[in-house]
């Protein structure tokens, strides 16, 4: 099935690529080969698709743990409570990356500290991450980049696949995902995830345990129509999670309760899309995309307390248009609602009540973007929307990307474009209630920022085979950023709106060789220097770390009966926030924490219809030393479980099955 694809990126996600067919480019419509782990996608963008070979590498329980081989992006905890985790793309925090399924913004607000938890693995088909201002067509947000997730179709293969997985620190997991062909053009998938983290370790001996326990059921149902020029897509899911942390024993004998931690979430999601084929040569078409969620949660940490009911709705429609084989045009209209209900106490006195608080915003939209495409060695893809925020007002958001082959084996693309966020205060950081300081939430402001980048790629012959290189540079400025500041007072943790000197470089260079038949090398290094004003003084970002080193090793004997995945990682230092010192001078941490080196592999054995699995995380052993600041004393003000930069755990052993049942195409 052909592929209707706007800057390498899927036009509707309508019409999905099939994951083996011949590439080839013509125009803007684009059937992309898929048998490569990780390919580059063609278009104006800096894309890159990671299907399900490159996902295979590692355990991959979830989305968080599916970047591990890649160069570009970053996970890492936020708090050693709670287990809230973050992507980081081009040095900046995750919110400044659109999350997006199948096309459609989703995991805002609330969902933003544990949506990489919300993804299972074995659910993904492919994961295309873009850098730089994305399109305006998925809209205002996408300041460094999208990462848009693919699910399991189930127009896919029918039949089912079962994987089970465990590991030594006591979670185990089940995951079951099946699709069944009704007929020739309607078929109905289902898709199921339960795990359950029974273990409880404290290996650095604080009396807090190392990582949350956490037990999840997620269930999805999708289905699709596939008529001759009617297509549709919808689908439901429903998810339960509980995430269980904190004090296992009393610290002191005056003490006699525990500091624990207890985050309860219900969400629930609703999607579809219809697309319609437009005249002869099909090379218009129109479409509707609607989704919705609900997300019910329930914190509390310590005394403090924090209840969220969080409702978004997003619906667009769209028109696409292949004038010729030089010229397309896209445009659409957007709707966006946010509906926040929050109560919350920031004090661990139970006696006060809680805090009422609530936010609103409708965001409705138009967007134009033209591309043009001259020869195949020339793309200008050049877009403009209009948004008016009933918080904010009306503004415009410009963008350009340029693609420009000055021959057969390199490709060099050029990308400026500006960015909005509204951000939600206390519901994307409410992680931050674990700490002992005092809590300070400015008014938030709209964010702003213009993000410009270059990169180029060659595809070089050496010695029978093709050397894949890579390098680029992503500058990002803001204009206005909401950022969380650990230095200006140090009895507080302050969420504060900077104004203007907040900005962000980024360079890469990545190779990708085979070194002989069946052993794939991939090397990486990233240089980040990320910077922002921390009361009055232009100071690097904390907790970041300064540069990136990836080396990673592939093996496949023949046949594919045996796979070998290696990989390092080097994680550069960075600086710590502004120190603080106790009662008797000693400084709780040190103002700078070291560069550290992790090490993961993973064996796996094909047969016909199974695959068995092992593997290892963290072989290094490294580990941050001092998880939780004040762990002595949880209720006091120098308590602080926010200062993670390293590896939360040891080195941990896992193994699981994957099994085919009945597939055939």
């Amino acid at each position: 099935m052909v592929m209707l694809a706007i800057q390498g990126m899927t036009l509707t996600s309508l019409a999905q690529e099939p994951d083996s067919v011949m590439s080839h480019e013509l125009g803007n419509i684009e059937i992309v080969e898929q048998q490569a782990g990780t390919s580059r996608l063609r278009g104006a963008v800096n894309a890159t698709r990671i299907n399900r070979t490159e996902l295979l590498r590692a355990a991959c329980c979830n989305l968080g743990e599916s970047f591990t081989t890649n160069p570009s992006v970053d996970v890492s905890y936020s708090d050693a409570t709670t287990g809230a985790r973050q992507i980081k793309l081009l040095g900046l925090n995750g919110q400044y990356v659109q999350m997006l399924t199948e096309n459609q913004p989703n995991f805002r607000g609330a969902a933003s500290p544990y949506a990489l938890g919300y993804v299972p693995g074995t659910w993904m088909k492919s994961i295309a991450v873009s850098k730089g201002a994305a399109s305006v067509v998925q809209g205002y947000e996408g300041i460094t980049g999208e990462i848009d997730i693919e699910y399991l179709k189930p127009e896919d293969a029918q039949g089912a696949t079962i994987n089970a997985y465990t590991d030594l620190d006591g979670r185990m997991e089940l995951n079951a995902v099946g699709n069944v062909h009704l007929n020739k053009k309607l078929n109905t998938g289902i898709l199921t995830h339960y795990e359950n983290e029974m273990g409880v370790h404290d290996d650095d001996h604080d009396t807090f345990v190392d990582k949350p326990r956490v037990r999840q059921f997620n269930l999805m149902n999708r289905w699709d129509y596939l008529g001759d020029r009617y297509v549709f897509h919808g689908g439901a899911s429903v998810l339960n999670e509980s995430r269980k942390g904190g004090q296992l024993h009393h610290t002191a004998p005056n003490v006699h309760s525990l500091f624990t931690t207890l985050v309860e979430t219900t969400r629930a999601e609703a999607y579809m899309k219809h697309g319609f084929m437009l005249g002869k040569e099909r090379m218009s078409s129109i479409a509707l995309l609607v989704n919705g969620s609900y997300h019910d949660m329930d914190a509390t940490m310590g005394g403090k307390r924090y209840d969220l009911i969080e409702r978004h709705f997003y619906a667009r429609l769209m028109y696409e248009n292949n004038i010729t084989t030089e010229h397309r045009l896209d445009v659409g209209l957007s709707l966006n609602h946010d509906n926040l209900k929050q109560h919350y106490r920031l004090s661990h006195d139970v006696m006060l009540p809680l805090t009422a608080a609530g936010e609103h915003e409708w965001v409705t939209g138009g967007y134009a973007q033209y591309t043009y495409q001259p020869s195949e060695r020339v793309t200008v893809m050049a877009g403009m929307r209009l948004d008016y925020s009933s918080v904010y007002g009306s503004f415009v958001t410009p963008r350009l990307h340029v693609k420009f082959n000055p021959a057969r084996w390199m490709s060099m693309r050029l990308s400026a474009g500006k960015g909005y966020r509204t951000p939600h205060v206390i519901a994307e950081n409410f992680y931050l209630m674990a700490s002992g300081r005092q809590l300070v939430f400015e008014e938030p402001k709209q964010e702003r920022a213009w993000n410009t980048g270059i990169s180029t790629t060659w595809n070089i012959p050496l010695a029978g085979k093709t050397l894949k290189l890579n390098a680029e540079y992503y500058y990002t400025h803001f204009m206005q950023q909401q950022l969380v500041d650990y230095d200006s007072e140090l009895n507080e943790l302050r969420v504060v709106n900077a104004q203007g000197s907040s900005r962000s470089h980024t360079f890469q260079v990545d190779a990708t060789y085979p070194i002989v038949e069946g052993l794939e090398m991939t090397a990486a290094y990233r240089l980040n220097d990320v910077r922002a004003r921390y009361g009055g003084r232009f100071m690097e970002k904390p907790l970041n770390s300064r540069y990136k080193g990836l080396l990673t090793l592939s093996y496949k004997s023949p046949m594919v009966l045996w796979q070998v995945d290696v990989t390092l990682q080097i994680n550069g230092g960075g600086r710590m926030p502004t120190q603080r010192f106790d009662a008797t001078g000693q400084a709780l941490w040190t103002d700078q924490f070291p560069t550290y080196a992790q090490l993961q592999a993973q064996v796996t054995r094909w047969f016909r219809h199974i695959s068995l699995y092992v593997g290892a995380e963290n072989i290094t052993g490294y580990r941050q030393k001092r998880l939780v600041v004040g762990a002595d004393n949880p209720w006091g003000a120098d308590f602080d479980p926010t200062l993670v930069w390293g590896p939360t755990h040891g080195a941990l052993l896992y193994a699981g099955v994957r099994v085919n049942l009945w597939n055939h195409h």
